[in-house]
């Protein structure tokens, strides 16, 4: 494929507040057994895309555990090119303020490749996308962007921008970081010349401009100097920008045709880091209703409506409802547990009761004890 990927890692983090405390969105454990990643670079590897860099920020070790060779996804062959970019900016003051300084410290990866196009990605949209039909689109476009937008319909929720077309699918207005409940939302995914965005990026930061879409993209826009397309994407997609994002994606996992538009699309199988791992173990007396559980497991309780990961272990005559549990956490005897996300290697005592709501749910932080 005739493109590079960058892809984002850190955008979003703050909003993410317990589950990013000390890990990327990059990272972030997601639907039993994925972490964010996998999908964009699932996405990018179904695609043929050969040379991808990931920009990291901090609290990338665990990032960077997970990719590990990244042969899962086909990144660790002869012809691949694959990169952990540095997080530091420009100024050698921290780290990078946006996506332009980010992509500013990139310079040296974007200009010793020979592709002629760069995908740009955040690592918070939760799909299965023909990038090839993207990049496709966008040349047949002839404009100098292409922006992947979806119908968003649902209670509000603020998207990087969000757009109005023409009759040729070209941007007609833009704004950013608006708020929008049915309308086309930006997915955070971008395609555009190698040359021309190396050109934006050095003109831009020196100028004491960091961000790509209100800097670059709307000020130019809005100048009428850029022309964007918009390729709208159709199928499923789930945006985790906040912790109640991602508790109801979680959720919504457990619609058959959300669980199957995402992770039964041919050709586009989303990859992930290989466990292995026993299979799970339900006692006599357990009850596990409407729940995605992953490998490794141990269930002897109740379990309804929730999503369990690896390693989770359910005591008898402890109950779990409406909670998203991840990897080797233990719920002890007789607890009791609803609107709750567990962080990693949680501990939940003997008959402990924690009651959320699934408007408010209850986060417990990494290796807590409670």
């Amino acid at each position: 494929m005739n493109a590079a990927g960058i892809i984002f890692s850190n955008i979003h983090d703050t909003k993410l507040a317990e589950l990013t405390k000390n890990r990327t969105v990059a990272s972030l454990p997601y639907g039993a057994r994925y972490r964010h990643i996998d999908f964009i670079l699932s996405n990018m590897s179904n695609a043929g895309m050969q040379s991808i860099g990931i920009i990291t920020k901090y609290n990338y070790s665990s990032l960077m555990d997970h990719l590990g060779s990244c042969a899962e996804w086909d990144l660790n062959l002869k012809n691949s090119h694959f990169s952990i970019l540095a997080p530091y900016s420009a100024s050698h003051s921290g780290v990078y303020n946006g996506k332009l300084e980010a992509l500013y410290n990139t310079l040296e990866f974007l200009e010793h490749s020979d592709l002629d196009y760069v995908i740009l990605s955040d690592s918070v949209a939760v799909c299965a996308i023909d990038l090839r039909e993207v990049l496709a689109d966008h040349i047949k476009s002839g404009c100098d962007v292409t922006a992947v937008v979806t119908k968003y319909q649902g209670k509000e929720k603020e998207f990087p921008i969000a757009v109005t077309l023409d009759e040729k699918s070209n941007v007609a207005d833009m704004g950013v970081s608006v708020n929008i409940t049915d309308d086309l939302g930006g997915m955070g995914i971008y395609v555009m010349k190698r040359e021309a965005l190396i050109d934006a990026v050095k003109h831009y930061v020196v100028r004491g401009r960091y961000h790509l879409e209100r800097d670059f993209l709307l000020q130019e826009f809005n100048a009428g100097k850029l022309s964007i397309h918009a390729h709208v994407f159709e199928g499923v997609a789930l945006f985790n920008f906040t912790t109640q994002d991602y508790f109801e994606n979680s959720m919504a996992l457990l619609d058959h045709d959300i669980y199957h538009g995402i992770f039964d699309q041919r050709g586009l199988t989303i990859y992930t880091k290989t466990r292995d791992e026993v299979p799970t173990y339900y006692g006599v007396d357990s009850d596990i209703d409407n729940c995605i559980v992953a490998d490794g497991c141990r269930l002897l309780g109740k379990a309804k409506d929730s999503v369990l990961f690896r390693s989770v272990s359910v005591a008898k005559n402890a109950s779990v409802k409406d909670c998203v549990i991840m990897q080797g956490c233990t719920i002890s005897e007789g607890a009791v547990l609803e609107g709750v996300i567990l962080d990693k290697d949680v501990t939940v005592r003997p008959y402990t009761v924690l009651r959320g709501t699934k408007e408010h749910p209850i986060i417990i932080g990494k290796g807590a004890n409670v």
